[in-house]
């Protein structure tokens, strides 16, 4: 009688799993990539620009309702912080088609992308509206789609409010930050932006005022008119040139090293040259 006749010789091949080679990303199945990133294959190459897109509302301290297309400004600086650190990544490129949102949010995200190290392009698609502007006017190098729009009005607040002359105040304090946050990150002038800002009659029931594509680059809120190819070209361009600039400073640090000649007639410490090769003076 035969024991253990279905163990295996040892001398068999067995077939090992497929790995990913070492340095690829492991590829998702088809319909879970669908299901997560609308797409059927993910990009192979990693790139040295990180993108980054700011879609709907705004979502601060409170969370929003959940059929709310929100962006979590707690997602979004740890990403910041993560490219900043990255030194395989040489730019950031952020997408906006936003309504808004928690003003303290958005201003933190703003002083975040602003303090930046790297350099950063914005380009607005479809709409950077509210505190969406001063996000916008944050980057580097900031461009606005021809048939986009960003809606410039005063902080509003909604709900119980106790206290009216202090609260008027607070809001009043918020607002000015927002200010002078988009005057000293863009070309358009104090009185120009509260102007559009107070505006009445281009709202509906509200006052403030829609600025198009090319409206915002006359008034000096945003750089140029473009689209993504452009936001690329110009990210690529200013990466370059900070390469170039690298690369002088670190030429110019690197003075060359002259051995000494004890023939040497001019000396950097002011003695004579005999005194340098042991011969004493006379």
């Amino acid at each position: 009688m035969e024991q253990y006749s279905n163990l295996s010789s040892g001398n068999e091949e067995t077939e090992a799993p497929d790995q990913p080679e070492v340095g690829q990303r492991p590829a998702l199945p088809a319909m879970e990539a669908i299901q997560q990133l609308g797409q059927t294959s993910m990009p192979g190459s990693e790139s040295n620009i990180f993108c980054m897109t700011i879609i709907g509302q705004i979502e601060g301290h409170l969370i929003l309702p959940p059929q709310n297309k929100t962006t979590k400004y707690e997602h979004i600086i740890p990403q910041l912080v993560a490219a900043e650190q990255n030194p395989r990544i040489e730019g950031l490129m952020i997408l906006l088609n936003t309504v808004g949102g928690d003003v303290e949010a958005g201003l933190a995200i703003a002083e975040m992308i602003a303090s930046m190290s790297k350099p950063t392009v914005t380009i607005v698609i479809g709409g950077g509206h509210s505190i969406g502007v001063p996000i916008a006017v944050s980057s580097t190098y900031s461009y606005i789609a021809e048939s986009a729009t960003m809606t410039i009005h005063p902080i509003r607040m909604s709900g119980l409010v106790i206290g009216v002359p202090q609260t008027f105040e607070y809001m009043e304090k918020m607002q000015e930050r927002v200010v002078r946050f988009v005057v000293s990150h863009s070309r358009i002038t104090e009185e120009k932006f509260k102007e559009l800002m107070f505006k009445t009659g281009e709202l509906n029931r509200d006052i403030g005022t829609a600025v198009g594509g090319a409206d915002a680059v006359k008034y000096g809120l945003m750089d140029a008119v473009g689209g993504i190819g452009e936001a690329l070209k110009q990210l690529n361009t200013i990466i370059e040139t900070r390469r170039q600039q690298s690369g002088m400073a670190g030429n110019q640090q690197q003075t060359p090293f002259a051995p000494f000649s004890p023939n040497a007639t001019d000396s950097p410490t002011g003695t004579t040259s005999g005194e340098h090769s042991g011969e004493l003076p006379q």
